[in-house]
């Protein structure tokens, strides 16, 4: 039953189906442009009506980053995943029972300590556990480089010990620190450029290499060329954040997450307006800090979504936001009695989703359903 965002209890959070259809259409379109299909990541959404719009069909393909996910998904019907994140040796259990269970499960690792121990379960379980190796293609985080001797000796360690090596994996995280189109196209090809370079090194070793996925949001909406990649990995996508936003991915008509959040007070004398979301709902992510607009820890709008000119949450208490101008803005400071509702939009969608244990669906102001999120590992 339909509803207004007026009877809802604040802070909440919203979810624009409109912005959220359209954000996934445009990734899907310019993806089938190249031929590549996309193997969504379930990370930021962690709800299974949010996955059923994101992937091709119910069984799947999806990402994911906790173990936690990859269960609720399976248990959702959901049956062909890859664990994006460095196995752990004590997680392997949890990894071969869901794949007892049907799911066809696959793993990451960039290491012969972990390789060593899933060829090791993988043979105790007389189960081959799929394993992407991971690459390193722009010195962002985890994974081996480009040329790396390392990298045949891990594929040796999976292919002859009893794992199924089923190719090279790769996240452009530093594509989040380039700014502009021009950026973020350099970037698209240098990941595309490492994975597929790493897929004929195991290639040339006579390793298998079936797979080879690439991904993050900036690259995803930037390559022109993915000539050798078999899947696309991408997740804040679904939703977009201001630091999307302020590195040219999105524009602000294009957020589909807010906190929706109740004025409580004024300190008139100070230029800050209160309300009643802290961190505790908006998060403590300051992404938009080091870009060149900081946008606090949210952009206030007004309950149709439109932003207030240069209005931001600058400070956050647990449970207190405090609104103010931002620093030599022209605007003025609106007039928000007490009671008004705002939007704010995050900086960081995956950490503000976080905070929350659903989703209120909206459409022009009608809330038209409620869709439960889960968090943990």
């Amino acid at each position: 039953m339909e509803s207004r965002i007026e009877s809802l209890q604040t802070p909440c959070l919203l979810l624009d189906a409109g912005r959220m259809r359209s954000n996934i259409a445009r990734l899907k379109k310019h993806l089938g442009s190249l031929g590549v299909p996309l193997r969504p990541h379930l990370k930021t959404g962690k709800s299974i009506d949010v996955a059923r719009l994101l992937m091709a069909g119910p069984t799947g393909p999806a990402t994911v980053s906790t173990l936690k996910e990859a269960e609720q998904f399976a248990a959702a019907g959901v049956r062909d995943i890859l664990y994006a994140v460095g196995i752990a040796p004590t997680k392997l259990p949890r990894v071969l029972a869901l794949r007892k269970s049907g799911v066809n499960l696959a793993v990451i690792l960039d290491s012969p300590e972990q390789a060593e121990a899933v060829a090791a379960a993988s043979r105790a379980a007389n189960d081959p556990i799929p394993v992407l190796i991971e690459i390193d293609s722009d010195g962002h985080r985890a994974g081996i480089r480009p040329g790396d001797k390392l990298l045949v000796e891990v594929g040796n360690i999976l292919h002859r010990g009893g794992a199924e090596l089923r190719g090279v994996l790769t996240h452009a995280g530093g594509s989040y620190d380039r700014p502009g189109d021009d950026a973020h196209i350099i970037a698209a090809e240098q990941e595309r450029a490492a994975a597929v370079q790493c897929a004929e090194q195991l290639r040339q070793a006579q390793l298998p290499c079936a797979v080879v996925s690439v991904g993050s949001t900036p690259t995803a909406h930037f390559a022109r060329d993915l000539t050798g990649v078999t899947e696309v990995r991408a997740g804040v996508f679904v939703f977009m954040d201001l630091v999307m936003m302020g590195i040219g991915v999105c524009a602000v008509d294009d957020i589909a997450l807010s906190v929706l959040a109740t004025v409580i007070g004024h300190q008139r004398d100070k230029g800050l307006i209160l309300v009643d979301a802290g961190w505790t709902a908006m998060s403590q992510d300051r992404g938009t800090a080091r870009q060149a607009v900081d946008q606090g820890y949210g952009v206030v709008c007004d309950l149709n979504g439109k932003p207030y000119p240069d209005l931001i949450m600058s400070r956050a208490n647990q449970e207190h936001g405090l609104l103010s101008l931002r620093a030599n803005a022209k605007a003025e400071l609106p007039e928000l009695p007490v009671g008004t509702l705002v939007r704010i939009l995050p900086n960081h969608a995956c950490s503000t989703a976080a905070q929350f244990d659903r989703y209120h669906v909206v459409e022009k102001n009608l809330v038209t359903a409620t869709w439960p999120r889960f968090s943990g590992w």
